[in-house]
């Protein structure tokens, strides 16, 4: 699983590379038919990533944000590789840099393997199991990766929130949590703060996608965190075509 996970890694930062490039030069803003936006970095680090894992020994069904519609469903082992090739494509538009790639390595509704790296932040989180989560800086170091715990009694909660989502029920969900400090940020990278340590929850009672979530699920899960839904269940992805989550909760203890 190690060497897989740094073929994967290669293949993100490859996608850094073509998302930076567009960045830099400027770019123009299209609607998909849902209204969320997309540009051509969301197309090019999608056909990087595409070939890249094409090009692996280890060969599966590739569910993208961008070609969703050309998968062809999880093979007879229960694994497929799920992509969202640019993650926070507002983000982007507003160029605030907090925007992500996330390839997820999926086996039987769990995810296995992650990786989340953000191109202008120069950092990644990478994670598989057996061989747990790390933090690669900017000089490739690698840190390793452990939640913080629960908060004691006295202490606020440092949650996570979407800069783009807020609603009444989030709202009444952090008012039964009780003392709170709300941090925004954008795109995957609030599970990965969690799994690093420097945040302790993340309730999402929105709209996200399979995409959205998979690889820094996996991250967040070998740092020892948990992502339920709000039965408390593990958040699953043994059923690709609904592409939609249920609301969750991402946790550090």
């Amino acid at each position: 699983m190690q060497a897989l996970l740094e073929q994967v890694l290669a293949i993100a930062y490859e996608a850094d590379d073509a998302i930076a490039a567009v960045y830099a030069r400027g770019f123009s803003v299209e609607l998909k038919d849902d209204n969320s936006p997309v540009t051509e970095a969301d197309q090019a680090a999608h056909d990087v990533i595409m070939r890249g894992l094409k090009k692996l020994s280890l060969q599966l069904p590739i569910l993208s944000e961008e070609d969703a519609d050309g998968f062809v469903g999880i093979n007879s082992e229960g694994r497929y590789w799920l992509v969202d090739p640019l993650d926070g494509t507002k983000e982007f538009i507003k160029r605030n840099d907090e925007f992500t790639v996330n390839i997820a390595l999926i086996e039987n509704g769990k995810p296995i393997l992650g990786v989340v790296t953000a191109p202008v932040l120069n950092v990644a989180y990478i994670a598989a199991e057996g061989v747990g989560a790390f933090k690669v800086d900017a000089s490739g170091h690698r840190y390793p990766l452990h939640v913080a715990g629960r908060p004691p009694s006295s202490a606020c909660w440092r949650v996570m929130g979407s800069r783009s989502h807020f609603s009444p029920d989030l709202a009444a969900w952090l008012e039964r949590l009780g003392k709170y400090e709300m941090q925004p940020m954008g795109s995957s990278l609030k599970l990965c703060l969690i799994a690093e340590g420097k945040a302790d929850v993340y309730p999402r009672l929105g709209p996200t996608c399979l995409w959205d979530t998979g690889a820094a699920h996996a991250v967040l899960l070998q740092a020892g965190g948990r992502v339920e839904t709000l039965d408390g269940q593990p958040l699953c992805y043994a059923n690709p075509s609904a592409k939609l989550n249920p609301d969750f909760v991402a946790w550090g203890s």
